[in-house]
């Protein structure tokens, strides 16, 4: 890849809504290349604490179904809407693909818990290139109910949930994001 296709791809990518995807399915083969960019990310004494659970088929029906439950288990009756109910059942049905990410922190804590979490943010950031060299969309979400998703996917000790790559192709134009003045954030000091 030319320096200039990396530029434009660092430049191009952006946050994609699941009301945003299509129905085209992103392959199993296109995920397991976005995975294993991600675990390329750098890290401090290789303690790769990044873990991922991959959401597709029948099991991301069955956390959709989890994820709107619990939030009317959770949510007073006064505070309750439908239509934040439904809304958290479509943002997963109308994706292809969710990807959970977790945060597992290195037993002998060996490393300041700040730089790991860089590194998980590292291989996000690795996973979600890849996806936007493929023409898929995707988005970060860490929703309030994120501390109540340990039920469905049981997690191993020392991980913690730090949200979810909701992942789709879609059809919509390029949007540049925008961006605020780089010499307001760089100091050069020669």
């Amino acid at each position: 890849m030319l320096t200039s296709d990396l530029s434009q791809l660092i430049r191009s990518r952006r946050s994609v809504y699941p009301h945003q995807f299509n129905s085209k399915p992103i392959s199993k083969d296109v995920l397991e290349e976005c995975l294993e960019n991600a675990h390329w990310a750098p890290n401090h004494k290789l303690t790769e604490p990044w873990r991922f659970k991959v959401l597709r088929n029948e099991k991301k029906d069955d956390f959709a179904d989890f994820f709107a439950e619990t939030y009317k288990l959770v949510t007073p009756s006064e505070k309750f809407l439908e239509a934040k109910y439904e809304k958290l059942k479509s943002k997963v049905n109308q994706s292809s693909a969710v990807i959970v990410i977790y945060f597992h922190r290195d037993p002998l804590e060996r490393l300041p818990e700040w730089e790991e979490l860089a590194a998980v943010s590292m291989a996000v950031q690795n996973f979600w290139l890849t996806a936007a060299a493929h023409g898929i969309g995707m988005y970060w979400g860490s929703p309030g109910l994120i501390n109540h998703v340990d039920d469905f996917f049981q997690p191993r000790k020392n991980e913690n949930c730090l949200g979810f790559l909701f992942m789709g192709y879609h059809d919509e134009p390029g949007q540049k994001p925008t961006k605020g003045n780089l010499e307001d954030r760089v100091e050069w000091m020669d």
